[in-house]
This record gives C-alpha cells, structure tokens and sequence, in this order.
C-alpha cells in the first residue's frame, strides 16, 4: 500500500517521511507506558533502599551492600566486643589490686603503731607487760587486716598455699596484627612481694619471716619476727614481745626489725600503687580506642540522615511524577477509539 500521490510531489515512503520514522500505534504494545513503568519502577526500588537506610540507620547493612565494608566492619565489630572484655579484665584487676592496695596501706598504719609501742617501752619505769598486750592487739589487727583482704576469691596479702603466691596476670590488651593474627597483652605483678602472713612457709610472709639485725660493726644484734602464723615452716628467730626481762639491746633490735618490716610493706604498697596507676591508664586507652572504632565503622556503613532524608523527598516527588506519566500513557490507547468514531 502506498500513500497517496499529491500532485506537484513525489511520492513518499509508508515508513519514512521527511527523514523521521513514523511511530506506530498499537492497542496492543504500549511502548509509552511500558517506558514509564520501567522508570516507576526503578524510582521505588531506590525509595525502597533509601527508607531501609533510614528505618535499620545502615548505609551497609549487609554483604550484599557493599561487601569489602561489610566485612571490615564486621571484623571491627568483633574487636570491639574483645576489648569489651578486656575492659571488664581490667576492671576486676583494678578491683584486685585496689583490695591488696587497701590492706597494705592499713597494715603499714598498724606497725607504725607497733614501732611507737616499741620505741615507748625504751624509757625507763615503763611497764613492759602492758605495752605487750597492746602489741598482741596490734599483731591481731594485722593478721585480721591481711585474711580479709579478699576479692573475688584472691588474696594478695595472705597465703596458705604451699607453692607460694604466684605472679598475678591481668588482661590489658587485645590486639590484631597486620597478617590477621590476634593476640593478647597482660600485666604482671607479682603478689609474692606483698605476702605478709605465710601459713606454709613463714620465711615467704613479711610479717612472718626472720629479720636479722646487726649492729654498726655489723655484729649480729638479733633475729626477729613479728606474728606466729603457725606455719608449717615456721621462723627460726625470736618473736618481737616484751616483758619485765627484755634488755634494752632487745629493744633495740625488735624496733630495728619493725622498721625493716616497715619499709618492706612501703616498697611492696608502692609497686601494687604503680600497677594500679596503669591500670586506670590501660583502661582510659581501652575505653578511648573502643569509642575510636565504633566512629571508623560508622563511617563505612552508617547511614548520613540529611542526605537520605533529602533524597526521600525527591524519590516521592519523581514517584509522583512517574505515576502521572503512566497515568497519561495508558490514556493513549483510549485516543484510539476517537479514530473510529463516525
């Protein structure tokens, strides 16, 4: 079929005019609306995405959003539940050794007041026996003070095993190196420095062991110890108490072997006062490099709320407009009917 022949000019292609193809009518293939719904289509697939953001806050909420951030932060994540746990290590390790700590502390208030007792039974006319009875409450003080030093079923002050008290390890650290290995870093300390009573061996216990004195030529003065703990291996030396019959030589050395005492709690008091003071500082790193982590990873697959909110309400806009268009383009087919009205 051709078109008709107009005279004064050529005839004409049924499929080209002027250079342009001619674009078909069907009833049955409506290209105008399949292109709209395509588009509509997308538009609510993105408003799906967006609103899934904006409901769970994830930018990449799983591996099928972005895999390689998905899995970094996966990993992170389960850094930051180790370190949790360390956190908690440190806490209880804090509260182990701020138990020990406290013991120490009143212990050494305890023989400064024995070293008084002491110095005071040096003066003339003063009775021994008295002051001894005070000593004996003193030392009762002492051991009361070292058996209730307890947290968690630890005692650092008290020991009744016979292997000794071994080094204390505190988890300080997790750590993953650049091959993917992890490891983890502790504190030590060793409680054996801050034994003062010792129910197996008396010479492991401050308190307990032998303290031998000697004088300026380095003569031996004595050998002392202040509580009998009963141990299985007790001390050798003379236990520090007074009566009518001790020298003033005795007294000598019983408030020489005090002071040694004395400084022995002071330098064990300091080194548990030094784990500590690192304690808090691996604790305030921990706590820094947790909140640190989380930031890093909500970089990656958080969602930013301005931006999705904003593009929320240009989706609804073009949904809208996606709408209207199909709306039209299925009106087309209507406009067919008017060709066959007479």
């Amino acid at each position: 079929m051709t078109l008709p022949h107009v005279a004064g000019t050529a005839p004409v292609c049924p499929v080209i005019l002027q250079g342009h193809f001619l674009q078909m009518t069907s009833i049955l293939t409506n290209t105008g609306a399949m292109a709209a719904l395509q588009t509509l289509r997308s538009i609510n697939s993105d408003m799906e995405t967006t609103q899934n953001r904006i409901s769970s806050g994830y930018r990449v909420e799983t591996a099928a959003d972005n895999a390689a951030y998905w899995s970094i932060a996966t990993t992170m994540r389960s850094d930051n539940s180790a370190l949790s746990t360390v956190e908690d290590a440190l806490g209880l390790g804090a509260a182990k050794t701020d138990t020990a700590y406290t013991g120490l502390e009143s212990a050494i208030d305890v023989v400064t007041e024995i070293k008084s007792k002491i110095t005071a039974s040096r003066e003339p006319g003063v009775d021994k026996t008295k002051i001894d009875k005070e000593l004996s409450e003193l030392k009762n003080q002492l051991s009361s003070i070292a058996e209730s030093a307890s947290f968690s079923g630890e005692n650092w002050l008290y020991n009744t095993a016979t292997a000794g008290m071994p080094t204390k390890e505190i988890v300080a650290s997790f750590n993953r190196s650049t091959d993917g290995s992890v490891s983890l870093t502790t504190l030590n300390y060793d409680a054996a420095e801050s034994v003062m009573i010792d129910t197996s061996s008396a010479g492991r216990g401050i308190l307990t062991k032998d303290w031998t004195i000697t004088d300026e030529t380095g003569a031996t003065m004595g050998t002392y110890f202040l509580i009998d703990a009963g141990s299985t291996d007790p001390a050798t030396g003379t236990e520090i108490k007074l009566d009518e019959t001790t020298t003033d030589t005795e007294v000598d050395g019983m408030l020489n072997a005090v002071e040694q005492m004395l400084q022995q709690l002071t330098d064990s008091a300091a080194n548990l006062g030094a784990v500590s003071s690192r304690i808090d500082l691996q604790t305030t790193f921990v706590s820094t490099l947790m909140d640190v982590i989380d930031k890093g990873v909500g970089r990656l697959v958080d969602a930013d709320m301005d931006e999705e909110s904003t593009r929320l309400k240009a989706l609804q806009t073009q949904q809208q407009l996606g709408i209207q268009a199909l709306s039209i383009a299925n009106t087309n087919a209507q406009n067919i009917l008017t060709l066959f009205q007479q």
